[in-house]
């Protein structure tokens, strides 16, 4: 059974999700390729994807991410008068179809990192359901 003092800190969970390792060992890596992950945990067994939908969090991280960034790249060239308006879009359009695709898999390492600090694996439904 997991306490919350048998989990890593939030810190030590974060540096795993940004290594696209296993939040519970730290060792396992959670995608065996770009877009394939690992379920479960090669190393401890932890499950990556605990039920349908469990993932869709990770969208709305990667969207934040990536709106924050948008927004602070505007900014920041903008101020700087460096490009023209469409100078600027383009970049910016560019930027925020590229980005995303390669914050995939570290939002969703993140997203699985955060999990396991407020929700651990197994929680009691799972655990009673691989007794069963």
């Amino acid at each position: 059974m997991t306490t919350t003092d048998d989990r890593p800190p939030l810190a030590t969970l974060i540096r795993r999700g940004l290594r696209l390792r296993c939040p519970a060992c730290g060792e396992g890596k959670v995608f065996r390729n770009w877009f394939s992950m690992n379920d479960p945990c090669l190393e401890c067994g932890r499950r990556f994807d605990r039920e349908p939908g469990y993932l869709l969090g990770s969208i709305y991280f990667n969207y934040g991410v990536t709106a924050l960034l948008v927004v602070v790249i505007y900014f920041a060239l903008y101020f700087s008068g460096t490009l023209t308006n469409n100078q600027r879009l383009v970049a910016l359009g560019i930027f925020s179809l590229m980005f995303p695709l390669w914050f995939f898999r570290y939002a969703r390492a993140l997203w699985i990192a955060f999990d396991e600090q407020f929700d651990p694996w197994p929680n009691e439904k799972e655990r009673r359901n691989m007794s069963d």
